[in-house]
């Protein structure tokens, strides 16, 4: 994969990473709130959901941010392939359908940037190498 190219697409998926994250962050309480809420009539307790829902934004952001910047790249793609893998699975959980297909195409970016890794020449992982 051209190096460019790479680097674009490691770009929009993280500015959609750290969007996500950044404006939950400020009504972390009303966003955990709203989760907890839409997950009340699924089989998941809310022993699980509730922390999920306050760890979720900060992960996205976190994850954004070493995307954007380059930094440990490869652990940042496998994470946030992960946490599609969550929302998915939380997603047919509610049956909330519409959702999924979102979380599928972030999934395939994460997947497709991981899978072309040496590409990634542009990322400050390069410069801690040297």
């Amino acid at each position: 994969m051209n190096t460019t190219v790479y680097l674009l697409l490691r770009w929009a998926i993280a500015a959609s990473m750290i969007g996500h994250g950044l404006v939950r962050l400020p009504k972390l309480n009303g966003f955990s709130g709203w989760m907890v809420q839409s997950f009340e009539k699924s089989m998941l307790p809310q022993a699980l959901v509730l922390p999920f829902s306050y760890v979720l934004p900060i992960a996205e952001f976190i994850i954004g941010i070493l995307l954007l910047i380059g930094l440990g790249t490869r652990i940042a793609l496998i994470g946030g392939g992960i946490l599609m893998a969550f929302l998915v699975l939380g997603s047919t959980l509610i049956e909330s359908w519409d959702f999924i297909t979102g979380q599928l195409v972030h999934a395939a970016f994460f997947a497709v940037l991981l899978q072309f890794i040496s590409s990634n020449t542009f990322a400050v992982d390069n410069l801690l190498k040297k």
